[in-house]
């Protein structure tokens, strides 16, 4: 088959891979129905993590099954399936406990850009639709697969109430869908921060009440006065960058809680600073499985629409340009259809 493999900073190529087969019991092989390029992968790409020998890319995907293992009792070839980009059993003490991201049993997807995959303890990691869905539904799902599923573990984590006062930091796709996330959760007032008025337009499009363009301390500034000189009830953190943290933990109210989603690079908290400011602070990544019902569930009713994260679509076979897209911030997010 063909799929994207990563050679060096800037070099990703489209290029014959090997075929995957069911190789344990607790597998299954999908063939890819969408897939995308996320923001996490632009990390590699620009030379921010090590990459190593070349190596297949892509950890979000929805799909239908081709093949399952002799374990795999709840899936059959044929079904539409939505996964995470964690997999997991679904049955250990960490899965039961809620966070199927740490599962026991964890493999973290990353063949997924590509025209077949193999998915690891599928029965605990995907999830069958009722019925094969209508293909405008499905950016929407595979925003589920991750960037959702983030977005909402980010509002989760940081304990968004109806009512309350939400602060989104980073206006990409994981940011964009916090905001859906923060509406959904009741938040009375969400305050994006974004530079960049396509963003902005399509926060406020799925809640954002405000918007701030201001980083750093001036960020802080701002969106204190927006909230009385306080803070926000809730941070959803969605970069990853030590501006982003601490533009985060100095956005929340004593009290308030931040949810960090965003893959930490060079983040270091200051433990003092963080015990007197009376901020909680939670995250990790995103226990999708845990949300994955709920979240189709408001694909296929159409209360949320998460797929319009998606604004450049591509075949799969110039996943390149999809990559070189995003880097240069000509696309939020790439659909790449095999």
């Amino acid at each position: 088959m063909r799929g994207a493999v990563i050679h060096a900073p800037g070099d990703v190529r489209f290029e014959t891979v090997d075929d995957p087969h069911v190789l344990h019991p607790t597998d299954a092989v999908i063939r890819t129905a969408v897939t995308c390029v996320c923001g996490s992968d632009l990390w590699p790409y620009r030379g921010a993590e090590p990459i190593g020998d070349p190596h297949p890319m892509g950890h979000e995907y929805v799909g239908f099954v081709e093949e399952v293992g002799s374990a795999v009792t709840s899936l059959r070839p044929g079904q539409f399936v939505v996964g995470s980009f964690a997999t997991s059993d679904n049955t250990c003490v960490n899965c039961r406990n809620g966070f199927q991201s740490n599962c026991l049993h964890r493999e973290f997807m990353s063949t997924c850009q590509a025209e077949y995959v193999r998915i690891p303890n599928a029965q605990g990691t995907l999830v069958a639709t009722a019925e094969v869905p209508d293909e405008g539904l499905w950016s929407g799902l595979l925003a589920v697969s991750d960037v959702m599923g983030t977005g909402w573990w980010a509002a989760d984590a940081a304990e968004v109430r109806p009512g309350s006062t939400a602060v989104v930091v980073g206006d990409g796709a994981v940011g964009l869908c916090g905001v859906i996330a923060a509406k959904e959760m009741g938040a009375e007032r969400i305050i994006a921060m974004s530079r960049h008025e396509s963003r902005q337009k399509l926060a406020r499009e799925f809640g954002a009440t405000d918007i701030v363009t201001e980083r750093g301390e001036e960020g802080v500034e701002r969106i204190r006065e927006l909230t009385g000189g306080i803070g926000a009830d809730s941070v959803l953190e969605c970069v990853g960058t030590a501006q982003a943290m601490s533009q985060a933990l100095h956005a929340a109210r004593p009290g308030g809680n931040v949810g960090f989603v965003g893959v930490p690079h060079e983040v270091a908290i200051d433990g003092q600073e963080l015990f007197f400011s009376h901020v909680g602070l939670r995250g990790g990544p995103a226990p999708v499985r845990r949300y994955l019902p709920d979240l189709i569930d408001r694909v296929l009713t159409a209360r949320i629409d998460p797929g319009k994260v998606f604004d450049l679509t591509l075949p799969l076979e110039q996943v390149a340009e999809g990559y070189k897209a995003m880097d240069e911030r000509r696309a939020v997010k790439t659909l790449l259809k095999p």
